[in-house]
């Protein structure tokens, strides 16, 4: 028997979700039992014994679904391994203020889960996968549309996630 994870992961566009379809394939390649679920359905913990959380950023932060599943399971995730991995399209550069900015997107995040592993990621802006208001506010902004995800670099993590963490 291996080592249950949940990979649970909120997102509006679906970039997230396609993230964590990758993540959750490298982890069962590497002999884990996963099950992928999203944070919409209101995920149990009981079972799992170690849990991948991603989560798209909009407004600065990790999804409302995201936040929540995080405070109501703050006690068991704080028991079990756990990882964190943020999408977004702003701040993907290495310069002070890229990386300033990223630890902003996960801060109430990091407070509850101080010990957790944490990866950032470029996403994808594709227009025609937004609701009307997440289009229009992207135009305001003036956003790109644009594929940034870089699948080496999500594929190495899940690769590297949970390295210390035997499989049963």
């Amino acid at each position: 028997m291996s080592l249950k994870i949940l990979v649970a992961y909120a997102t509006r566009a679906g970039s997230t979700a396609e993230i964590a379809t990758e993540v959750g394939g490298v982890l069962s390649a590497r002999g884990f039992s996963v099950e992928m679920k999203s944070l919409k359905e209101r995920p149990v913990l009981a079972g799992y014994q170690a849990v991948v959380l991603g989560s798209a950023v909009r407004m600065g932060s990790w999804l409302p679904e995201a936040l929540t599943f995080v405070r109501t399971n703050q006690s068991a995730l704080q028991g079990m391994p756990i990882a964190l991995f943020t999408v977004h399209m702003l701040n993907i550069g290495e310069d002070e203020a890229s990386r300033t900015a990223r630890a902003g997107y996960t801060a109430s995040v990091r407070a509850l889960l101080p010990d957790a592993s944490e990866a950032f990621f470029a996403g994808l802006m594709d227009f025609s996968r937004l609701s009307f208001f997440d289009r229009f506010i992207a135009r305001m902004v003036k956003a790109v549309e644009s594929d940034q995800r870089d699948w080496g670099q999500i594929r190495d993590w899940a690769g590297s996630v949970f390295s210390g963490v035997n499989v049963l």
